[in-house]
């Protein structure tokens, strides 16, 4: 995983022992996951400060508004589509 469950809680501020939501965040986590897979053909690890921030994005947008989960909303395409990107372009191979 990119992401820790307490890196999610924290930038979604979050209380630690607010656990009614974790299997929703863990869905997140994972779908995050694989819209980046998606958008660069690459799988990143948590040593890539860009692929978590990607992730935190999606995260906190699908959270926000969970009417949409599974795309980005208008709101947060450009940023998405930027950071995506500079993920598929920027960092080469299988790994990163």
């Amino acid at each position: 995983m990119i992401l820790t469950l307490d890196e999610v809680k924290e930038f979604l501020k979050l209380e630690y022992d607010f656990y009614d939501e974790d299997n929703l965040l863990q869905l997140l986590m994972t779908a995050s996951e694989a819209f980046l897979l998606n958008s660069t053909g690459i799988t990143f690890d948590s040593s890539n400060s860009l692929a978590k921030l990607f992730c935190l994005v999606l995260i906190s947008d699908w959270y926000d508004d969970r009417a949409i989960i599974g795309k980005a909303s208008d709101k947060i395409r450009f940023t998405i589509d930027c950071i995506s990107t500079q993920l598929k372009y920027c960092y080469g191979g299988d790994s990163a």
